[in-house]
Parts: structure tokens; C-alpha cells; sequence
């Protein structure tokens, strides 16, 4: 293996430890004390890994960290930080900001050399393949629609797939359907919160393994800590830059292997939490199990213990039973409580005999104990047993977990083939039907339009040839039966024009749709020269479509923004176009009566009318005709509007299949 591992510590003695460990394991050591120097070394060196001490002359480690990170170039970089163990708030400073791992001081030269060796080999693994914003779909969970909008464009401009939900229930189903590469998940959203998502998410056995991002507007003291708790990946604020958010994305796909997690090797470091109040007791412990090749974390309270398990994997807990703050018995209680620590052996250390605190203790979810004393070759035993049991756990669970996959894939297989075949067959059935009663339709529309001219007709001669011999009353009736004849004329010919709509093939052209609609717009003129309309016709719109089906489109749409803009005091209309992804969407905008969007999903079904028809009279088949044409050249059509407010009608007419761009 080759490549260059940059060590950044103030201390020439660390310096020259580290360098000559990773000369042995084949890489190159490039040494800097400062942070200044660590920045020169970067503009002159391809860098493979960082050895990053937080405690540097010039600045803070964990802040040139989150500067490295902040970096697309150098934002992926493996980066192993090194502190005193004491300083239990670097770690998880350093950790929670971006850090892959973290080993304490005084550590094991050969323990850093081979874990930074793994962070690089993983790394040049990934790069091999295609990178993980070629390949990843990212599943984007918030209620804000303007700030998933904002999220989708910066994914999809760096190279992901996107999906949206609009709240944790939808989320939660499409994870389960189209199972993303990672979760970003708002923190804060109505009935369930984003870390009910993400709990909800390690509780299922096939999505457990899913990384997920964290956001949050939050202020409040410990929000990371609660976030991290619930069993997210990384967290950031919502008013971080959006390159910090694509930056812990990048991290945490790095390292995520949510459909294959190998088994785990006793012969492999392992990671032990300690936590006591002596340090002392400590120390001796630290030194007997490194000198086993165990990497050690120190913890001096059950609220330490806490939040080093939020941002830092461990293999096995040692937890004093007389600890001060929260006390062995109640750490014990809630790192079992958590899903994604409870499985992490415990054992309780004690120094005294108290025979109900140790009963208390296993029934707070310990897996041993063990009394302490300064032999250590005991606990050495209790440990490695605890971490084979812990294994053999892991592995069955895994096997049973993959077992389930696979009969669920299978089921869901079947249950897909099955709905193919049914759903085939009703569309078949669906499709004869239609084309019956489509006939039936066209046939009854075309028989009934004889007898209403006559009504319409006679109606007329009765008032032309006898109206004065009428009473008024008479009068009046005869009126308004020819106004009842003319109206379902109207809707007759209505409904015929949708029915050929549906039963003609489309012939695609070129259509300027530009000039089509200045020429709806002149006939409205025309035919109410009293009215002043403004039209806003953008210039050199067109499609790829049936010019006779774009006129009837524009007809109805025109139409129907004149007809609503009526009583508007400075009337407008405008006819224009806008992208969206590969779409061009084209839109109908006005400003009249609107309509209130609890009513869009019915909008263009026919015979739907929301506005008094003595106001806005028509026959309600407008709107369901150019959904019928839109959907006729496969594109899509929706609406949005407000009371009093106007309204806009969008639609999308893409090209047909195999047709040339130009």
C-alpha cells in the first residue's frame, strides 16, 4: 500500500513515534508542527490520511479539522485525531465534527499505524469504484418545502439522486420501499420529530444499517447530544453553509455499508470504554489492557460515559458501580435503554461488597461483574469472553437478519409479479370498458342534440310568433327553457369534444405555441372589446405536439382565465414557460376569483365547478379536457391558487419517444 499520512503534533518525540510506526506498515510520513505548516504541506502534497493533534502552538486541532472538512477537495480525507486521554470534551468535540477516529495519549504506536492503514485502505478502495454521488440516492425528510427544494438542488448539482418526504410517516415508508443510500432528516417537524425517525429506523432489522444526517434550527444546549443519542450518524445546523452539510454527508457514506457488514475478529483492536472516578484506578487499567493491544477510552462519570458512546463505536464497557452523577446503576439503565448501545457488553466494576447494589446492577441490563483489584488478568478474561459472546450474537443476528431480507425480497417479488398480472388485466378490462361506454357516450351526446335544437327552436318561434299575446309570466317560462336548451347543448358539445379527444391519435409537429396563444387572445378581444385584459405572452414557446389538440389546450385555458378575471380590476394573463430538472413546464397565470387549494386534487375532473355558476357560467368539462390532452401526450398537469388571489395552471408536454430534440 502506498500514500502520504500528514502528522500534525507539537511534539518532535510523537513526531518521530508515529513516523517510523508508519514507515513500517508502507506509508509515508510527512511531519508538521503547526497547524501553519499542516496548511503549506497541503498546497504542495496529495495527502492520504491526517494524524491530528487537538492541542497545536498556532490553534485548535479540532477547528483545523472542521476547516479540512469544510473543503470539497480535502473534505473525504481519513483523519485519526490524537489527544490526552483526560480531555474526555476534545473527543468529542473532535469526533462530532468530523473526525474517523480518535486514540488517546499515551497510545499505542503500532494500534495508530494499523488503524490509520484501514482508513486509507477504505479509502482507495472507494475511489476505484464510482464515486458515492454518482451511485447514491439521498433521501431528503422535512415539512418545509422551500428548504427541500434548497437541499435538492445542492445534492443534485453535486452528483446524488434525490427523493423528498414531507414528513417523518411518508419518510419512513419511502426508506422502506426505495431503501436511499442515506438519510437527511429535519430535526424538527409536526407528530414525529427527526429523532423519532432515525429511532424508528435502527429499531427495523433492514434499515437499521441506513446513515442518516441529522439537522436541526435548534440553539439549545445538548441538541447534538440528543440527536447523536437517538442513534444518527453526524449532525449540523440548519445555518451551517450548505458545503458542511454535503461535507458530512460525503463523511458518513464513506464509511456506511448498510447492506453488508462483516463480521467482527477477536484478533482485531478492539475499543474499551473505562469509566471510574479514580484516575489512578485508571490509569493502571489503561496500561494493562493496551499492553493486550486494546484500544482504551477513559471516562470519570456516567454523563461522560454518555456522550462518548453518542459519537464513538466501542466494543465493550467496564462501568464502576459507585461512580458520582448519574451512578453505575443508572448509566447501566440507560446505555441499555438505547437501541443502538445495548448490545455493547457492560461489566460493572465494584470495590465493595454490596451484594442488593449488584443484583440492582445486573437488573439495570449488566452483562458481569467483577471486583476490582490491581491484578488484571481476570478482567482481561471477563473482557475477551464478553467480546467472543458479543460476537457469536452479532453474527447470528446478522445471518437471521439476512435470512429475513432475503424471504422478504423473495415475497415482495412474488407479491410484485402478482400485481403485474392483476393490475394488467384490470387495465385491459378498464380499457374495454372505457371504449364501451365512450361509444355509448358519443352516440347519446351526438342522438340528443336533434331534439334540443328543436326545443331551442320552438322555443324561439313561440317567442318571435306569440310573444305578444304571451303573458309576461308565460313569457319568462319560454325563456327559460331555451336557456336550459342551450345550456346542455353547450355541455353535449362539450362532452363531445372530450370524447374524440380520447378516442383520436395524436400528430406530432412542431407548434409555436407563442403565436397560438396571441391568436386565443385576439379572439377574446374580439369577441368582449369592452374588457381591458392585460396579456403577458412570453415569446418563442413551443412543443412537440398536436397543433388542432394545443388549440383546443389554449382555448380552454385562455378562456378560462378570462372568464375569472372578470371582475379583477386590472385584469392579467400570462402564457409562459419555466424549467424544472429536464422538464420545460409551461404555465397559464391570472389574477382573479382563484380558488382554494383543498379543492386542486378534483380540479380537473369534469363536471367539478367551485364558483357560483350565476357568477362564472360554464359547463365544468373545460379544465378535464386539457387534462385529457395533456395526458394524451404523456405529460403532467396540476394547479396551484388562492380565494381572491388568482390562479396558475401548469403543464408539461414532453417529447415522444425516439423523437429527434431539434
Amino acid at each position: 500500500m502506498k500514500g502520504n499520512v500528514l502528522i500534525v503534533d507539537d511534539s518532535l518525540t510523537v513526531r518521530m513515534d508515529l513516523a517510523d510506526a508508519f514507515e513500517t506498515v508502507g506509508l509515508r510520513p510527512l511531519l508538521c508542527s503547526t497547524i501553519r505548516e499542516a496548511r503549506e504541506t497541503f498546497a504542495v502534497e496529495t495527502i492520504d490520511l491526517v494524524v491530528l493533534d487537538v492541542m497545536l502552538p498556532d490553534g485548535d486541532g479540532v477547528e483545523f479539522l472542521k476547516e479540512i472538512r469544510t473543503h470539497l477537495a480535502t473534505s473525504d480525507l481519513p483523519i485519526l485525531m490524537l489527544s490526552g486521554e483526560a480531555e474526555v470534551k476534545d473527543r468529542i468535540r473532535g469526533l462530532q465534527t468530523g473526525a474517523d477516529d480518535y486514540v488517546g495519549k499515551p497510545y499505542d504506536a503500532g494500534y495508530v499505524a494499523a488503524r490509520g492503514r484501514e482508513l486509507v485502505r477504505l479509502r482507495q478502495n472507494q475511489s476505484a469504484s464510482p464515486s458515492a454521488a454518482e451511485n447514491a440516492s439521498i433521501l431528503v425528510i422535512d415539512d418545509s418545502l422551500t428548504s427541500r427544494a434548497e437541499l435538492r438542488q445542492a445534492l443534485e448539482d453535486a452528483g446524488y439522486g434525490v427523493m423528498t418526504a414531507g414528513s417523518g410517516e411518508e419518510g419512513l415508508r419511502l426508506a422502506a420501499t426505495r431503501r436511499p443510500a442515506a438519510l437527511i432528516i429535519d430535526g424538527v417537524m409536526p407528530r414525529m420529530d427527526g429523532a423519532s425517525v432515525v429511532r424508528k429506523l435502527r429499531l427495523d432489522a433492514a434499515l437499521r444499517g441506513l446513515p442518516c444526517l441529522l439537522l436541526t434550527a435548534s440553539d439549545e444546549e445538548g441538541a447534538e447530544l440528543q440527536a447523536l443519542q437517538a442513534g444518527a450518524d453526524a449532525f449540523v445546523r440548519k445555518d451551517e453553509d450548505m458545503d458542511v452539510i454535503l461535507a458530512r454527508l460525503a463523511a458518513i457514506l464513506r464509511t456506511a455499508h448498510p447492506e453488508f457488514v462483516p463480521a467482527s475478529n477477536l484478533a482485531s483492536s478492539k475499543r474499551i470504554l473505562a469509566v471510574d472516578e479514580s484516575v489512578t484506578y485508571l490509569q493502571q487499567l489503561a496500561f494493562a489492557l493496551r499492553d493486550e493491544g486494546y484500544d482504551v477510552v477513559l471516562a470519570h462519570s456516567g454523563e461522560e460515559a454518555i456522550e462518548i458512546l453518542a459519537v464513538q463505536n466501542v466494543d465493550c464497557i467496564l462501568l464502576e458501580l459507585t461512580i458520582p452523577g448519574l451512578g453505575g446503576q443508572e448509566t447501566s439503565r440507560r446505555i441499555k435503554a438505547s437501541p443502538t448501545l445495548r448490545n455493547i457488553p457492560l461489566i460493572l466494576l465494584t470495590a465493595v461488597e454490596d451484594r442488593q447494589a449488584l443484583i440492582e446492577g445486573l437488573g439495570a441490563g449488566a452483562d458481569d461483574y467483577i471486583a476490582k483489584s490491581n491484578s488484571f488478568d481476570v478482567l482481561r478474561a471477563r473482557i475477551q469472553a464478553q467480546i467472543r459472546r458479543k460476537q457469536f450474537e452479532d453474527e447470528s443476528r446478522r445471518n437471521h437478519d439476512q435470512l429475513l431480507r432475503s424471504e422478504l425480497e423473495a415475497a415482495e417479488a412474488r407479491a410484485a409479479r402478482e400485481l403485474a398480472e392483476a393490475k394488467a388485466g384490470l387495465i385491459e378490462e378498464l380499457e374495454y370498458k372505457n371504449r364501451e361506454l365512450e361509444s355509448f357516450s358519443y352516440t347519446v351526446s351526438h342522438d340528443l342534440r336533434a331534439p334540443l335544437r328543436a326545443i331551442d327552436g320552438f322555443s324561439q318561434a313561440l317567442i318571435e310568433d306569440y310573444g305578444d299575446r304571451l303573458e309576461a309570466e308565460a313569457q319568462h317560462y319560454l325563456n327559460r327553457i331555451r336557456a336550459a336548451a342551450q345550456r346542455m347543448a353547450a355541455l353535449i358539445d362539450d362532452l363531445l369534444s372530450l370524447s374524440r379527444i380520447s378516442r383520436s391519435q395524436v400528430h406530432r409537429e412542431r407548434v409555436d405555441l407563442s403565436s397560438l396563444a396571441q391568436t386565443v387572445a385576439d379572439e377574446l378581444r374580439t369577441q368582449s372589446p369592452d374588457r381591458s385584459v392585460a396579456f403577458q405572452i412570453e415569446a418563442g414557446l413551443s412543443a412537440h405536439a398536436d397543433r388542432g389538440l394545443m388549440r383546443v389546450l389554449l382555448d380552454n385555458l385562455l378562456g378560462n382565465a378570462w372568464k375569472f378575471t372578470v371582475r379583477a380590476p386590472d385584469a392579467r394573463i400570462e402564457f409562459g414557460a419555466q424549467t424544472s430538472g429536464m422538464d420545460t413546464v409551461f404555465l397559464v397565470k391570472d389574477n382573479g376569483a382563484g380558488f382554494d387549494m383543498a379543492h386542486a386534487g378534483v380540479l380537473f375532473q369534469p363536471f367539478q365547478r367551485l364558483h357560483d355558476a350565476a357568477d362564472f357560467p360554464g359547463t365544468g368539462i373545460g379544465l378535464a379536457t386539457v387534462r385529457r390532452i395533456v395526458d394524451h401526450h404523456g405529460g403532467r398537469i396540476w394547479a396551484e391558487g388562492a380565494v381572491g388571489s388568482g390562479a396558475t395552471v401548469f403543464f408539461t408536454i414532453p417529447l415522444a419517444r425516439g423523437t429527434d430534440q431539434q
